[in-house]
């Protein structure tokens, strides 16, 4: 019959009665999907599974805030002129007028006083930056305590990691654009950085700068850098980034119904998606309330940028600031040889920055080939079970303290009426002394964690209550733990160490045992041995001690 379908037949989807035509958004729908096969793709992702976490929501808020910040970096576009020029300013801003600067800073500040919204604008843009950097930290700290990068995930570990040493760059790029004295100090900064490299430092500095330092040419470079290369870049990993997540499922933290090959959790369409939504809104709303109310980067009470003026506590963004405290703290070494001067006293903090930092992107690839294991893992570790990961982790966050204290000395000095030297030489002892302290203590609180977990597997929870026996004892009852608690707490494996096994075989030849070998056997005994696991309860001491007297 013609005009006349099936509710059941073609591509299975829901269509009119008999004898009604095809409404205009039912033909747009078969249009797009005859030649784009919309329907199939939708169908087979669109009610896709992904579990619920409030930890999950990290993510979200990097993804969040780095679109506030392509919006709110579109309508700054508009009125930023990205020029080195020297003018005159006569502006609404009073107390700078008739101050040369440039063109750069002018046209900042008349984005802050002229433009309708423009200040507002300029402080979201900020406020997202700072929270899109520190979304990203925090999201992979997540990752990196539960586990999340083990297989297949260690691609996606590289994109966020790029991800956050791109956002820290496009931060550096994107401060330094306004010219203000602040940015500029920063820029000098990052330029005596440069020079210090051997040989080549002075070079790199003049491509850079286009001459002589300030020069002309920076911030016309750094803007293009800022608003395209990098932001282009960055939207292309975040896109592969989420396909990833999408085409690997989500992980999900240990729980009953949960395993490697199931997913417990809320449908992505509608449930995930009316959520996701709300958060966006949620996000924009907050950060637009903070850039309201919050006052940050006021660049007209630095004035222009001076090259012979420097501000006082001039410090960068809390992400550059483990790079400043590295210099900061440095003794100023240097060595003069075949005629050039070897600045160590900034080389060396230089080069430690992206080495720590190559380090951390590296470290699924190290733990990988430490334990062997290639097999593909969907359940989140509890950090307790883990206990070295989670120190190194931990170590990692308290050296970024202490040279977060040593980038700015001068701050914690002045406010603090301390010696700004007892400060220097407290960081310099504390970057040693520190992470060694945070490693061993998270180290035995998690192992004490473990103790606890055992013992609540065992004899149930503590109840408070206290009951005396027959014979005169008191006791404390337990309450035994669900089916379901007691999977959470146990479900977890505690891999073996590698080892390299005898060194001599039966007929008595010693074996060749490689550098590699005993490298990894050392470090699998470091991070998997005896010492760094209490063993969990077997079936066996289970039922023996719930089935005994012992258990009250």
């Amino acid at each position: 019959m013609d005009g006349a379908r099936s509710v059941n037949g073609g591509t299975g989807r829901g269509v009119p009665a008999r004898g009604e035509a095809p409404g205009k958004g039912e033909k747009l729908a078969d249009w797009a999907d005859g030649r784009l096969g919309l329907y199939t793709l939708a169908k087979a992702n669109m009610r896709k599974v992904f579990p619920d976490h409030w930890s999950f929501m990290l993510g979200e808020v990097c993804l969040y805030s780095f679109l506030v910040l392509i919006l709110t970096g579109i309508y700054l576009t508009l009125f930023f002129e990205p020029s080195g020029v020297e003018v005159v300013y006569n502006g609404t801003y009073q107390p700078l007028n008739g101050v040369i600067m440039t063109r750069a800073y002018e046209s900042t500040l008349d984005i802050s006083f002229d433009v309708r919204g423009g200040l507002l604008i300029r402080q979201i843009h900020h406020w997202a930056a700072l929270v899109f950097v520190t979304g990203m930290l925090v999201h992979m700290m997540r990752v990196f305590f539960t586990g999340a990068f083990r297989k297949p995930r260690e691609l996606n570990w590289m994109f966020g990691w790029t991800l956050l040493f791109l956002g820290i760059l496009t931060g550096l790029t994107g401060y330094s654009l306004p010219d203000d004295l602040l940015s500029g100090t920063g820029v000098r900064f990052a330029q005596g950085a440069i020079l210090s490299v051997p040989v080549v430092g002075t070079y790199l500095s003049f491509f850079l700068f286009g001459g002589e330092f300030p020069g002309h040419d920076i911030i016309p470079r750094f803007f293009p850098i800022h608003v395209l290369l990098l932001p282009g870049i960055m939207l292309g990993l975040v896109v592969a980034h989420l396909i990833l997540v999408f085409f690997h499922k989500h992980t999900q933290y240990p729980g009953p119904g949960r395993n490697e090959k199931s997913v417990v959790g809320m449908p992505f369409l509608p449930v995930y998606m009316a959520k996701a939504g709300g958060f966006f809104f949620l996000v924009f709303g907050v950060l637009t309330i903070i850039g309201g109310i919050a006052s940050i980067n006021p660049v007209w009470a630095f004035g222009p940028y001076r090259p012979d003026l420097v501000t006082t506590g001039a410090q960068p963004d809390w992400y550059l600031g483990f790079s400043e405290g590295l210099i900061r703290v440095m003794p100023g070494w240097e060595i003069n040889a075949w005629g050039h001067t070897l600045q160590l006293g900034v080389f060396i903090p230089f080069s430690l920055f992206p080495l720590i930092l190559l380090a951390i992107g590296l470290y699924p690839f190290i733990e990988a080939w430490v334990t062997g294991d290639r097999r593909e893992h969907h359940i989140l570790d509890r950090p307790r079970n883990a206990p070295v990961r989670t120190g190194l982790g931990v170590a990692w966050l308290s050296l970024y303290a202490v040279l977060l204290i040593g980038g700015g000395n001068d701050i914690v000095a002045t406010h603090m009426h301390l010696s700004i030297n007892a400060i220097t030489w407290f960081v310099r002892v504390s970057v040693f002394v520190v992470p060694v302290l945070a490693f061993g203590v998270t180290r035995r609180v998690c192992l004490g964690l473990q103790r606890r977990d055992r013992e609540k597997v065992l004899h149930g929870r503590e109840t408070g209550t206290i009951q005396r026996l027959p014979h005169g004892e008191y006791v404390e009852v337990h309450e035994p733990l669900s089916q379901g608690q007691l999977f959470t707490l146990t479900q977890h494996e505690q891999a073996k160490a590698y080892e390299i096994g005898p060194l001599v075989d039966a007929h008595g030849v010693r074996r060749q045992v490689k550098v590699s070998q005993r490298v990894r056997a050392r470090l699998s005994r470091a991070m998997f041995g005896p010492e760094t696991r209490v063993e969990k309860p077997t079936v066996e001491e289970y039922r023996e001690v719930t089935s005994g007297d012992h258990h009250h």
